[in-house]
């Protein structure tokens, strides 16, 4: 519902943090695109390709790399000076990589950079994902939680065209690590991808509803109780409890930004408001 899917409706998985998170919708958005994959491995499909910017996580070309896909298979993307990525960058690079003969088959786009705090244009990426049949993941890991605030959730505009979103609790919320969840737009495209059918352990016979035995749709067999934590958070604080700490938060940034903006021996590292509570300077 936070994110805009219509009805409400999703599929999702809490994790061992963000890196495996955004590493799930690699392998989803592979298996999307060639479910063949899963049986005959990387040499039955063509070369794949990410696209992602130069300002985003570490974690994307980890998952390149875990996956068999590579890392000079992830492909950087131009950032504006505010670390922003640049769509037409993006579009003019997946052309190039079509023109090699390759095939895109995800864009990772950044909510909150971890440097610059910064929103890649969410919407115009979706256009241009669309346009090329690509799969949409934003990783939200850092900038998710702004989703709980009515004053700042702008910034995440065209998330709800997103094919897959990472969000970390244990960041802006404040919940302690770890918690992050991997969320899918398509129900029931995590089980085909990464179920085994074991039938010592998943049978369909049990006395209840087998929608709540998350082990045969998860990488991991034993898994933490990760969703506890932010369940019990979330029971206690409540939506607008989150809300009031997101907003408190990035009300001491600007404050902090404000102060430092005037003060002699001190530069930004660029000119205007932080959109996150990422405060640069020198």
């Amino acid at each position: 519902e936070m994110i805009g899917w219509p009805g409400g409706c999703g599929d999702g998985i809490f994790s061992p943090g963000g890196a495996i998170s955004n590493m799930y919708a690699m392998l989803i958005a592979r298996f999307k695109m060639f479910p063949e994959v899963k049986e005959k491995g990387m040499a039955a499909i063509p070369r794949l390709v990410a696209f992602t910017s130069e300002h985003s996580h570490f974690s994307v070309k980890k998952g390149a790399a875990a996956l068999g896909i590579g890392t000079d298979s992830v492909i950087l993307i131009g950032c504006d000076e505010r670390g922003k990525m640049i769509p037409s960058d993006l579009e003019r690079r997946i052309l190039e990589a079509k023109q090699k003969g390759f095939v895109p088959f995800l864009v990772s786009a950044t909510a909150g950079t971890t440097v610059y705090g910064a929103f890649d244009p969410l919407i115009a990426i979706a256009d241009i994902c669309k346009k090329y049949k690509i799969w949409m993941h934003v990783d939200g890991a850092w900038g998710g939680g702004l989703l709980m605030s009515r004053k700042h959730k702008w910034k995440l505009n065209g998330v709800e065209r997103a094919n897959s979103v990472t969000w970390n609790p244990h960041k802006m919320m404040g919940v302690p690590l770890q918690c992050s969840a991997l969320l899918v737009r398509e129900e029931g495209l995590m089980q085909s991808c990464n179920q085994m059918h074991a039938s010592y352990l998943f049978q369909q016979d049990k006395h209840y509803d087998l929608s709540y035995d998350t082990g045969d749709k998860a990488l991991q067999c034993g898994r933490h109780v990760d969703v506890f934590k932010l369940w019990l958070m979330w029971r206690a604080k409540g939506t607008t409890g989150f809300e009031a700490q997101i907003d408190k938060c990035l009300e001491l940034a600007e404050y902090l930004y404000n102060k430092i903006k005037n003060r002699e021996g001190y530069e930004m590292v660029f000119d205007g408001k932080p959109q996150h509570t990422n405060v640069c300077f020198w």
